[in-house]
Protein backbone atom coordinates (compact mmCIF):
# COMPACT_ATOMS: atom_id res chain seq x y z
CA UNK A 1 0.00 0.00 0.00
CA UNK A 2 3.06 2.19 1.24
CA UNK A 3 4.96 1.20 -2.58
CA UNK A 4 1.68 2.61 -4.30
CA UNK A 5 1.15 5.47 -2.62
CA UNK A 6 5.11 6.43 -3.46
CA UNK A 7 4.29 5.55 -7.17
CA UNK A 8 1.70 7.73 -7.49
CA UNK A 9 3.17 10.44 -5.69
CA UNK A 10 6.31 9.97 -7.92
CA UNK A 11 4.65 10.18 -11.21
CA UNK A 12 2.13 12.92 -9.99
CA UNK A 13 5.74 15.23 -9.37
CA UNK A 14 6.89 14.29 -12.54
CA UNK A 15 3.45 15.90 -14.38
CA UNK A 16 3.69 19.10 -12.25
CA UNK A 17 7.28 19.49 -13.15
CA UNK A 18 6.76 18.83 -17.05
CA UNK A 19 4.08 21.13 -16.78
CA UNK A 20 5.75 23.61 -14.80
CA UNK A 21 8.52 23.54 -17.79
CA UNK A 22 6.11 24.00 -20.71
CA UNK A 23 6.15 27.19 -22.85
CA UNK A 24 2.78 29.43 -22.63
CA UNK A 25 2.01 27.65 -26.06
CA UNK A 26 2.51 24.37 -25.20
CA UNK A 27 0.36 24.72 -21.90
CA UNK A 28 -2.87 26.59 -24.21
CA UNK A 29 -2.36 23.44 -26.27
CA UNK A 30 -2.35 20.95 -23.10
CA UNK A 31 -5.70 22.43 -21.92
CA UNK A 32 -7.43 22.38 -25.27
CA UNK A 33 -6.39 19.09 -25.81
CA UNK A 34 -7.50 18.17 -22.34
CA UNK A 35 -11.06 19.86 -22.59
CA UNK A 36 -11.67 18.56 -26.26
CA UNK A 37 -10.73 15.11 -24.95
CA UNK A 38 -13.98 13.04 -25.01
CA UNK A 39 -15.30 11.59 -21.72
CA UNK A 40 -15.54 7.70 -22.37
CA UNK A 41 -18.69 5.87 -20.68
CA UNK A 42 -17.37 3.44 -18.32
CA UNK A 43 -18.68 0.14 -18.43
CA UNK A 44 -18.96 -3.04 -16.28
CA UNK A 45 -15.16 -3.37 -14.58
CA UNK A 46 -14.29 0.10 -15.83
CA UNK A 47 -16.74 1.26 -12.86
CA UNK A 48 -14.20 1.69 -9.59
CA UNK A 49 -16.53 3.10 -7.49
CA UNK A 50 -17.52 1.68 -3.78
CA UNK A 51 -20.95 2.07 -4.20
CA UNK A 52 -24.03 3.24 -7.32
CA UNK A 53 -26.80 4.25 -7.44
CA UNK A 54 -28.67 1.43 -9.36
CA UNK A 55 -31.64 1.35 -12.09
CA UNK A 56 -32.45 -1.75 -13.56
CA UNK A 57 -33.22 -2.53 -17.15
CA UNK A 58 -36.87 -1.89 -16.55
CA UNK A 59 -36.15 1.62 -15.08
CA UNK A 60 -36.87 1.04 -11.45
CA UNK A 61 -34.98 2.27 -8.71
CA UNK A 62 -33.11 -0.88 -7.09
CA UNK A 63 -30.77 2.10 -4.62
CA UNK A 64 -27.82 1.88 -3.37
CA UNK A 65 -25.54 -0.96 -3.40
CA UNK A 66 -22.21 -2.75 -3.70
CA UNK A 67 -20.64 -2.07 -7.28
CA UNK A 68 -19.29 -5.32 -7.10
CA UNK A 69 -23.19 -6.72 -6.13
CA UNK A 70 -24.32 -4.44 -8.78
CA UNK A 71 -22.44 -6.65 -11.54
CA UNK A 72 -23.25 -9.82 -10.03
CA UNK A 73 -26.89 -8.61 -10.82
CA UNK A 74 -26.01 -7.55 -14.68
CA UNK A 75 -23.96 -10.91 -15.09
CA UNK A 76 -27.03 -13.00 -14.08
CA UNK A 77 -29.71 -11.35 -16.58
CA UNK A 78 -27.14 -11.34 -19.42
CA UNK A 79 -26.40 -7.22 -19.41
CA UNK A 80 -24.30 -4.53 -18.50
CA UNK A 81 -23.73 -2.27 -15.97
CA UNK A 82 -23.18 1.12 -17.30
CA UNK A 83 -22.72 4.28 -15.54
CA UNK A 84 -25.21 7.26 -17.05
CA UNK A 85 -24.62 9.98 -14.48
CA UNK A 86 -21.12 9.79 -13.53
CA UNK A 87 -21.09 13.32 -11.18
CA UNK A 88 -23.62 12.21 -9.38
CA UNK A 89 -23.04 11.20 -5.60
CA UNK A 90 -22.71 8.21 -5.45
CA UNK A 91 -22.55 7.97 -9.46
CA UNK A 92 -26.00 6.45 -11.10
CA UNK A 93 -25.54 2.93 -13.36
CA UNK A 94 -27.92 1.44 -15.06
CA UNK A 95 -28.85 -2.29 -16.55
CA UNK A 96 -28.33 -2.42 -20.56
CA UNK A 97 -27.23 -4.18 -23.37
CA UNK A 98 -24.60 -1.88 -24.28
CA UNK A 99 -23.58 -3.00 -27.54
CA UNK A 100 -27.04 -3.17 -28.67
CA UNK A 101 -27.42 0.48 -27.17
CA UNK A 102 -25.03 2.27 -29.14
CA UNK A 103 -25.80 0.39 -32.48
CA UNK A 104 -29.25 2.25 -32.02
CA UNK A 105 -27.51 5.28 -30.94
CA UNK A 106 -25.46 5.17 -34.23
CA UNK A 107 -28.65 4.39 -36.27
CA UNK A 108 -30.11 7.26 -34.76
CA UNK A 109 -27.73 9.74 -35.96
CA UNK A 110 -27.64 8.80 -38.97
CA UNK A 111 -31.09 8.96 -39.41
CA UNK A 112 -31.01 12.14 -38.50
CA UNK A 113 -28.07 13.86 -40.85
CA UNK A 114 -30.07 11.79 -44.03
CA UNK A 115 -33.35 13.60 -43.25
CA UNK A 116 -31.41 17.40 -42.13
CA UNK A 117 -30.86 19.39 -45.89
CA UNK A 118 -28.05 21.94 -46.15
CA UNK A 119 -29.31 25.33 -47.54
CA UNK A 120 -26.18 26.71 -49.92
CA UNK A 121 -26.15 29.72 -51.33
CA UNK A 122 -26.08 29.45 -55.26
CA UNK A 123 -25.58 33.00 -57.09
CA UNK A 124 -26.62 33.35 -61.00
CA UNK A 125 -24.97 36.69 -62.58
CA UNK A 126 -25.82 38.60 -65.61
CA UNK A 127 -24.84 41.70 -66.98
CA UNK A 128 -27.18 44.44 -67.94
CA UNK A 129 -26.60 44.27 -71.99
CA UNK A 130 -28.03 40.59 -71.64
CA UNK A 131 -29.89 39.35 -74.06
CA UNK A 132 -33.83 38.21 -73.43
CA UNK A 133 -33.04 34.34 -74.32
CA UNK A 134 -30.09 34.58 -71.85
CA UNK A 135 -31.55 36.39 -69.40
CA UNK A 136 -34.26 33.08 -69.37
CA UNK A 137 -31.35 30.60 -69.82
CA UNK A 138 -30.46 32.05 -66.25
CA UNK A 139 -34.01 32.66 -64.86
CA UNK A 140 -34.22 28.50 -65.48
CA UNK A 141 -30.46 27.60 -63.28
CA UNK A 142 -32.07 29.91 -60.35
CA UNK A 143 -35.42 27.88 -60.73
CA UNK A 144 -33.20 24.83 -60.51
CA UNK A 145 -31.47 25.96 -57.30
CA UNK A 146 -34.81 27.09 -55.66
CA UNK A 147 -36.34 23.80 -55.96
CA UNK A 148 -33.51 21.61 -54.81
CA UNK A 149 -33.91 23.58 -51.58
CA UNK A 150 -31.35 26.43 -52.06
CA UNK A 151 -31.41 30.31 -51.74
CA UNK A 152 -30.04 32.28 -54.50
CA UNK A 153 -27.84 35.26 -54.82
CA UNK A 154 -28.95 36.94 -58.12
CA UNK A 155 -25.78 39.39 -59.00
CA UNK A 156 -25.55 42.05 -62.20
CA UNK A 157 -22.21 42.91 -62.97
CA UNK A 158 -21.43 46.35 -64.24
CA UNK A 159 -18.66 47.42 -66.14
CA UNK A 160 -17.22 50.72 -67.69
CA UNK A 161 -19.70 52.79 -68.23
CA UNK A 162 -22.74 50.98 -67.51
CA UNK A 163 -22.58 51.81 -63.88
CA UNK A 164 -24.46 55.14 -64.74
CA UNK A 165 -27.30 53.34 -65.26
CA UNK A 166 -28.31 50.87 -62.59
CA UNK A 167 -31.56 51.45 -63.60
CA UNK A 168 -30.97 48.64 -66.17
CA UNK A 169 -29.96 46.01 -63.25
CA UNK A 170 -32.92 46.76 -61.25
CA UNK A 171 -35.18 45.96 -64.40
CA UNK A 172 -33.76 42.75 -65.01
CA UNK A 173 -33.75 41.47 -61.39
CA UNK A 174 -37.66 42.72 -61.58
CA UNK A 175 -37.33 40.03 -64.64
CA UNK A 176 -36.03 37.43 -63.06
CA UNK A 177 -38.55 37.66 -59.60
CA UNK A 178 -41.01 37.42 -62.02
CA UNK A 179 -39.53 34.47 -63.55
CA UNK A 180 -39.07 33.04 -60.38
CA UNK A 181 -42.25 34.02 -58.28
CA UNK A 182 -43.65 30.19 -58.74
CA UNK A 183 -40.31 28.88 -57.30
CA UNK A 184 -38.66 31.35 -54.79
CA UNK A 185 -39.54 34.60 -52.83
CA UNK A 186 -37.64 37.46 -52.69
CA UNK A 187 -35.61 37.54 -49.27
CA UNK A 188 -33.61 40.57 -49.79
CA UNK A 189 -34.59 43.95 -52.06
CA UNK A 190 -32.06 44.96 -54.76
CA UNK A 191 -29.42 46.57 -53.92
CA UNK A 192 -25.70 47.98 -54.60
CA UNK A 193 -22.48 45.94 -53.36
CA UNK A 194 -19.77 48.27 -55.24
CA UNK A 195 -20.10 47.82 -59.00
CA UNK A 196 -23.02 45.32 -58.44
CA UNK A 197 -26.35 45.11 -57.89
CA UNK A 198 -27.52 41.94 -55.49
CA UNK A 199 -30.84 40.74 -54.99
CA UNK A 200 -31.60 37.32 -52.72
CA UNK A 201 -34.22 34.73 -52.74
CA UNK A 202 -34.88 31.78 -50.65
CA UNK A 203 -36.68 28.42 -51.86
CA UNK A 204 -41.19 28.18 -51.12
CA UNK A 205 -41.76 25.95 -48.32
CA UNK A 206 -43.99 24.56 -50.21
CA UNK A 207 -41.09 23.37 -52.35
CA UNK A 208 -38.84 22.96 -50.24
CA UNK A 209 -40.61 20.51 -48.31
CA UNK A 210 -42.52 19.02 -51.39
CA UNK A 211 -42.07 15.25 -51.86
CA UNK A 212 -41.08 13.73 -48.52
CA UNK A 213 -42.93 13.13 -45.88
CA UNK A 214 -40.22 13.61 -43.70
CA UNK A 215 -39.39 17.08 -42.25
CA UNK A 216 -36.11 18.85 -43.34
CA UNK A 217 -33.75 21.16 -41.37
CA UNK A 218 -32.23 24.11 -42.97
CA UNK A 219 -28.82 24.73 -42.25
CA UNK A 220 -27.28 27.64 -43.70
CA UNK A 221 -24.06 27.99 -44.98
CA UNK A 222 -22.16 30.68 -44.52
CA UNK A 223 -19.91 31.86 -47.43
CA UNK A 224 -19.98 29.48 -49.31
CA UNK A 225 -21.52 30.29 -53.04
CA UNK A 226 -22.07 28.31 -56.06
CA UNK A 227 -21.36 30.63 -59.35
CA UNK A 228 -23.49 30.23 -62.44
Amino acid sequence: MVYLIGVVAGETSVFLHRLFCMSDMQRQQFRRQAISRPVQTRVNERIRVREVRLIDDEGQQVGVIHTRDALEMARERGLDLVEVAPNAVPPVCRLMDYGKFRYEQSRKERDSRKSQHVTRLKEVRVEPKIGGHDLETKGRQAAKFLDAGDKVKLSVLFRGRSITHPELGRDLLEQLQEQLRDHGSVEQSPRMEGRTMTMHMAPLRTKATSGSGDRREEQPVHGQEDQA
